[in-house]
């Protein structure tokens, strides 16, 4: 008798088997299903894509993007809806309230650059912890979307050096040096936040002073 693994295995592949040949709609619904529901090798895909078309490696990126970010207000729902004791299942108690203290600090970036990580990263449980901790849906879609366009940029860009293979060096990468991917992301969060809202005061300045300009130069 197959394992449930093996079924889902056979189903991912008759899905990949059709939507394969829709092209940019294609990629798009793959995103979106590997972010709702069940994973699907949606980095595969956009490789493969990018590979026979290079020239269309900007829509690819958009479209996969897009899917990601419209599959996973799923994930939002479910956390919006009183997902709370299913993130607490998840992890430790003092990590649960690390990732709160980080969501109130700095949301976007905790959700965007997580985004950016292929599997095997658990990045649903982020997702699920942007909406337990209410992040407003379109900075959460946005966050996806923006983080994983970044990710498939990269993808197209593998793929089209190196071939859809480079796709398996850039996971097996990610596994073999977790413990520094996440140092990276633990200074990358609040860096990036350290960033924004220097970049937020600087325009605030920058209006403030044009605002006066126009002021003093009205005439009397």
């Amino acid at each position: 008798m197959k394992s449930l693994k093996e079924k889902l295995g056979h189903w991912t592949l008759a899905l990949w088997a059709i939507l394969k040949p829709l092209g940019l709609w294609g990629v798009f619904l793959i995103a979106a299903e590997d972010s709702a529901v069940i994973a699907l090798p949606v980095d595969a895909a956009v490789a493969g894509y990018v590979f026979s078309d290079p020239s269309r490696m900007l829509l690819y990126a958009a479209m996969a993007a897009l899917g990601s970010g419209l599959g996973s207000m799923v994930i939002y729902a479910i956390g919006y809806k009183g997902g709370e004791v299913l993130l607490r299942s998840k992890m430790a108690p003092e990590r649960f309230e690390k990732i709160r203290r980080q969501f109130d600090e700095h949301e976007f970036w905790t959700l965007m650059l997580p985004a950016m990580l292929p599997p095997p990263f658990p990045f649903k449980v982020v997702a699920l912890a942007a909406s337990v901790f209410e992040m407003k849906p379109w900075r959460y879609f946005g966050a996806i979307a923006l983080g994983r366009f970044l990710r498939f940029l990269l993808v197209g860009f593998l793929a089209t050096r190196f071939g859809p293979d480079a796709i398996k060096m850039f996971g097996t990468f990610v596994v073999q040096h977790i413990a520094w991917v996440t140092i990276a992301l633990e200074i990358g969060i609040p860096l990036g936040g350290l960033l924004w809202v220097v970049w937020r005061k600087r325009k605030k300045t920058r209006d403030t002073r044009a605002a006066a300009n126009l002021e003093i130069s009205k005439p009397e």
